[in-house]
């Protein structure tokens, strides 16, 4: 095991760059046990790993590190790790990983599109839940927080290697191209989501936290719908709206299916 004490190895400072800015590098760092072992239990082994002075000491590093055997392993000093590190307290193992290149093709099934979703932790969320809700693809238009980047990553809980996502997409393009239906999520004036057949492909549209969804996204969509809150509630938060929109059309398409 390689060990790195300098700020100045060029090893770490390879590493302190995919931190810094994942999307340049076509990489990123899964930091902590459960990404790293939801890595190793969907896609395979990782580029190489890393882990800290105290961490490795660790039970579940120690049970992480015998599974990527082969791989390069560093050892750094805990100052050094908590520099890569975004968590507070790291449990001491992370892991660094290509980011996986998506052609983009046309999608025939329902996806998730996101319209300039700031927060980090909404994405993450959102990819967390289209996962759970069984939709494969999410594709994030301009002005979204890097799908790759670690407070993304630690919201989804894993999320990433279960779904196909596609970053910095003109999104009117896209649905000009998607042969289902595009429904723009909208705070007021759209049509209630109870009402809607959601019996075939759509293709949601959540907005950015506070603009919402630009027009031309809207224009391009097929439709608006808004989720009915009670009386003197203004919005939902996005992430929150998404899981409701999501969960509704798994729920019209689990009774479909009960019903043949």
């Amino acid at each position: 095991m390689k060990t790195l004490a300098s700020r100045d190895n060029s090893t770490f400072k390879a590493l302190r760059a995919i931190a810094d800015d994942p999307r340049r590098h076509g990489r990123t760092l899964l930091d902590g046990p459960h990404l790293l072992a939801a890595y190793l239990d969907k896609v395979g082994p990782p580029l190489r790993v890393a882990v800290s002075e105290a961490g490795a000491a660790h039970p579940e590093v120690e049970a992480l590190l015998g599974r990527c055997a082969g791989c390069e392993t560093l050892a750094l000093r805990d100052a050094l790790f908590a520099e890569l590190s975004g968590v507070e307290t790291p449990v001491g193992i992370l892991a660094e990983i290509a980011i996986p290149l998506q052609p983009m093709t046309n999608v025939a099934a329902s996806c998730v599109l996101l319209d300039a979703v700031q927060d980090a932790g909404n994405v993450g969320t959102i990819l967390r839940t289209a996962a759970a809700a069984g939709i494969r693809d999410v594709v994030l238009g301009s002005g979204c927080a890097g799908a790759w980047t670690s407070k993304v990553l630690r919201a989804g809980q894993g999320a990433h290697f279960d779904i196909v996502i596609r970053e910095r997409v003109d999104l009117p393009d896209f649905l000009a191209n998607y042969a289902g239906v595009g429904i723009a999520t909208v705070a007021r004036e759209g049509e209630s989501l109870y009402d809607l057949d959601l019996a075939g492909p759509v293709a949601w549209i959540f907005g950015n936290e506070g603009a919402g969804i630009s027009e031309k996204s809207a224009l391009a969509a097929r439709r608006r719908t808004t989720i009915p809150l009670a009386p003197g509630c203004e919005s939902l938060n996005v992430a929150a709206a998404a899981a409701i929109c999501l969960f509704e059309e798994r729920r019209q398409k689990l009774a479909t299916m009960q019903q043949r």
